[in-house]
């Protein structure tokens, strides 16, 4: 399913139209975005939970050249499912 098949999903279980529901998933998008950025985890009741993962510093390999690099440090999203979300299935 990609974001317009969800769109579509959202107006038709909601009874909206697609720009309100179009509207409605990017405003959701964009507060877990933002929270994440604001460091904060955000956690859905019943389906998971948002949080940064903070990975180290580490040296790399060039696939091209065979040359050792250095890859910075950074910090990347991750999402884990709930267990009532897990068990649903």
């Amino acid at each position: 399913m990609n974001k317009n098949e969800l769109v579509r999903a959202i107006a038709n279980k909601l009874g909206i139209t697609l720009k309100d529901a179009a509207e409605n998933l990017d405003g959701v998008i964009a507060a877990i975005t933002e929270g994440l950025k604001a460091g904060e985890k955000i956690q859905i009741s019943g389906f998971g939970t948002f949080s940064l993962k903070e990975k180290e510093a580490r040296e790399g390999v060039n696939p091209k050249t065979g040359e050792k690099i250095k890859i910075a440090a950074s910090k990347i999203p991750t999402f884990k499912f709930g267990k009532a979300y897990k068990d649903s299935f």
